[in-house]
């Protein structure tokens, strides 16, 4: 390659740098436009919180704290969430709750005085910063659910909406969210604690995400509440705003007044509230309600709340209405917890039919062992893998070839009696 090429491969050279009149002349231009813009005539600014008018459903009410924005509602007795009627929950029994829940502080609670409870908030995280923009709360007023919403138009009115929030918690006999022992009830006692307030009062709180993981996780897998409203409840909401929308809505809401922007936010926090009613409804009397496989979920959990009859009964209906190997499996692990072992080997027998499973075949090497006397029988088992450690399954091996060599004990013939 000659000279005349590789200079030919040289990156052009940079801009030759304005002079000084040309910068004179760029300023000039800069100038003229910055004036053209502020000779423009103002556009009227928007209220961000016009205290005589709103365009969404609530109204003004003045209290000892400041100004509460409230909407009021008493929901229809007919009202359902999908097949589930809202007024049932009222007859939920809160012993079944209590088991569900793991949580014995529930059981006894007058679920006619639960408050269901539910927040939007300004961010999706939990610093000082996020505000709780709207509440959502139902309770019920006689045989009638009622639905309130307090919405807060600016962070100066923030102690008047904390303040009936106290008063609505202080009122109720249980606690009802979805995620609130981890969200909302945590930022609600930190915005009490910015405002100087005393945390929010002590309630029994049953948080249904906690409950519908147990219960539903193995068939739906994240539970998030409008997944159970679609395939538990059977409820479909339609349009909705997606959740990571909203703090983004309430910032636009907060700057600018514009109440348009949150008419989706406000629907979406009514339905929520609404389905944390018919969930407890459902959850008070699931095993006539549940899908046949929610049946194990249930079985499962009333076997770790200790309450096994509940957990035997659950378990049959979940193998008799079909739900398959971990039906089988639960019943069986029901039936050992309870001292039937008949029925625990008839299970567990009947399963290894079906799947090859090692945690499986040490059970039944267990009960081949220990109940039934048949140690060679135990030792087939074992042989096709316990899933032990080398060191276990060989103590087990050699203690089941131990006994397999023992000669059998004839039956002792009883003494007769002198005459």
């Amino acid at each position: 390659m000659n000279l005349r090429d590789k200079l030919a491969r040289l990156p052009a050279p940079p801009a030759p740098v304005a002079t000084a009149p040309e910068r004179a002349d760029v300023l000039e231009a800069l100038r003229r436009k910055m004036s053209e813009i502020l000779q423009r005539p103002l556009s009227a600014p928007r209220s961000p919180a016009d205290p005589s008018r709103t365009e969404l459903p609530f109204v003004r009410e003045d209290s000892v704290d400041g100004p509460i924005y409230r909407r009021f509602e008493r929901l229809l007795p007919s009202q359902h969430v999908g097949r589930m009627p809202l007024d049932a929950a009222a007859s939920a029994k809160s012993e079944m709750l209590a088991l569900l829940a793991l949580d014995p502080g529930l059981a006894g609670c007058d679920v006619r005085g639960a408050l269901f409870l539910d927040t939007e908030t300004t961010g999706l995280g939990g610093g000082a910063g996020i505000l709780a923009f709207l509440v959502g709360m139902a309770f019920f007023e006689g045989d009638r659910l009622c639905l309130e919403q307090l919405l807060l138009r600016s962070p100066a009115d923030e102690p008047a909406l904390l303040a009936r929030v106290v008063e609505r918690v202080e009122n109720a006999s249980l606690l009802v969210t979805y995620n609130g022992k981890a969200f909302d009830f945590p930022l609600l006692n930190g915005r009490q604690l910015m405002n100087r307030l005393p945390a929010l009062p002590v309630r029994p709180h049953l948080d249904l995400l906690h409950v519908g993981r147990r219960l539903h996780r193995a068939r739906l897998g994240a539970c998030k509440l409008k997944t159970l409203e679609s395939d538990v409840l059977g409820f479909v909401r339609g349009p909705d705003i997606d959740g990571g929308d909203i703090a983004a809505r309430s910032g636009h809401f907060l700057r600018s007044g514009d109440e348009e922007a949150l008419r989706g936010v406000v629907d979406h926090n009514a339905l929520d509230v609404m389905s944390m009613a018919a969930l407890m409804a459902l959850y008070g009397e699931p095993l006539g309600t549940l899908h046949d496989r929610d049946l194990v979920g249930l079985a499962r959990t009333f076997k770790r709340a200790g309450a096994l009859e509940r957990a035997d009964q659950a378990a049959h209906a979940a193998v008799e209405r079909g739900a398959g190997p971990d039906a089988l499996r639960v019943r069986a692990q029901i039936a050992k917890a309870r001292g039937d072992r008949v029925r625990a080997l008839s299970d567990f027998e009947a399963l290894s039919a079906e799947v090859g499973d090692p945690e499986l075949y040490l059970e039944l090497a267990k009960l081949y062992e220990h109940h039934v006397k048949q140690p060679l029988k135990a030792l087939e088992f074992v042989e096709l893998g316990t899933g032990e450690s080398a060191e276990a399954l060989a103590r087990r091996r050699a203690r089941l070839r131990r006994k397999a060599e023992r000669p059998a004990k004839s039956p002792r013939r009883k003494r007769s009696g002198s005459a």
